[in-house]
């Protein structure tokens, strides 16, 4: 068991999920600072000094223990999750763009009359013998 276990462990892509899932934690807090830090001032603003962090609704309790629905912080952890999101998908596309395989120059064309594959230069083919 502790064999296959160390087999399963040492696989390429444990470790590349586990590098994954280190990096995109350190990520989070990043764009999380992102949010909170520069993007929900930018919006307090705009809004007119609204902190979205701080807008509850009580709805129940005592005025010394109150239930509030903080709704504010459900906005703010959309607005992360929306940026995470998008930054991600920018990324991946980034990545996707740089691994494009490189197409080689045809140097193939196809007989008109028996449809087998001959150089592009050819004026013969030599599988049916017609002029190209």
């Amino acid at each position: 068991m502790f064999k296959e276990f160390k087999t399963f462990i040492l696989r390429g892509n444990v470790m590349d999920l586990a590098v994954g899932v280190i990096i995109g934690g350190a990520f989070g807090k990043i764009v999380s600072s992102l949010v909170s830090d520069i993007i929900t001032p930018v919006i307090s603003i705009v809004t007119g000094g609204v902190d979205l962090s701080g807008l509850n609704v009580k709805i129940g309790g005592t005025d010394a223990a109150p239930v509030l629905l903080t709704y504010g912080k459900f906005i703010q952890n959309t607005i992360d999750f929306l940026i995470v999101a998008l930054v991600i998908f920018m990324m991946v596309k980034i990545v996707n763009t740089l691994h494009k395989p490189v197409i080689a120059p045809t140097t193939t064309k196809e007989c008109p009359r028996c449809k087998m594959s001959i150089s592009k230069d050819a004026t013969r083919c030599p599988h049916c013998t017609s002029d190209i």
